[in-house]
């Protein structure tokens, strides 16, 4: 791809063509800018769980400790999924496929990306997803 400037306070409109250079690039800064905080936030989990030897001899703040880590080992397994959806949305913005429903071929809209830039469906595709997943979940 190539070298896109972006002005300041560029914001993706559907006054211009959909997933023009300029906006493959803002969700490609958008997506690598989410990643990294990402990575910093688990970082400093690390650093805190190393660093948090502490020994508490009452069994409640033992137990209270105890949920605190796993709850946050739990929001970090999570964003280390996240991750890997970042990495592929961004690999979707190389090969040019980026922004359009991977159900329908159709345009994504930019609210719809702005809000999750790494959705794949469109919103009303979407829906239909979780409607049928809603059905085989009742059965």
């Amino acid at each position: 791809m190539a070298k896109v400037t972006l002005e300041d306070g560029y914001v993706p409109s559907d006054d211009e063509p959909f997933m023009n250079d300029r906006q493959r690039e803002y969700f490609r800064r958008k997506l690598l800018s989410w990643k990294s905080d990402i990575l910093r936030e688990a970082q400093d989990t690390l650093v805190a769980l190393q660093s948090e030897n502490e020994n508490h001899p009452d069994l409640a703040d033992r137990a209270s400790s105890e949920t605190d880590r796993a709850i946050e080992l739990r929001a970090r397994d999570r964003q280390r999924k996240l991750t890997g959806k970042i990495d592929a949305a961004l690999a979707r913005i190389e090969d040019g496929s980026y922004g359009y429903c991977e159900e329908t071929g159709e345009p994504i809209s930019l609210r719809r990306l702005e809000a999750r830039p790494i959705a794949t469906l469109s919103l009303e595709a979407q829906e239909r997803h979780e409607r049928r997943e809603k059905v085989y979940r009742d059965d």
